[in-house]
């Protein structure tokens, strides 16, 4: 047994029943649905924006990650061939 009407469901089931009552909560029911779609829209917007961002920023990582290893590099220090000073024996 289904718990749950689809949207289908609930406009057929407008037809059968007459009461105000079922008439109002039928109405609510259907704007919940119109209210789920409009979500869901927004949803995979959003989700399509978060996406995109991902795909900006892992490409960032990469010019970040060189970056980092350049400044290490620059940073490292230089080690040049000095005669050291003092007696030697």
């Amino acid at each position: 047994m289904p718990y749950v009407f689809t949207e289908n469901g609930v406009a057929m089931l407008s037809s059968v029943l007459k009461s105000k009552q079922a008439i109002e909560v039928n109405i609510q029911i259907m704007r919940i649905f119109t209210k789920l779609r409009e979500m869901l829209a927004s949803n995979k917007e959003m989700m399509k924006k978060l996406d995109d961002l991902e795909r900006k920023v892992s490409s960032y990582d990469q010019a970040i990650t060189g970056l980092i290893h350049a400044i290490r590099e620059l940073a490292k220090p230089e080690v040049k061939n000095k005669r050291e000073i003092g007696f030697q024996g």
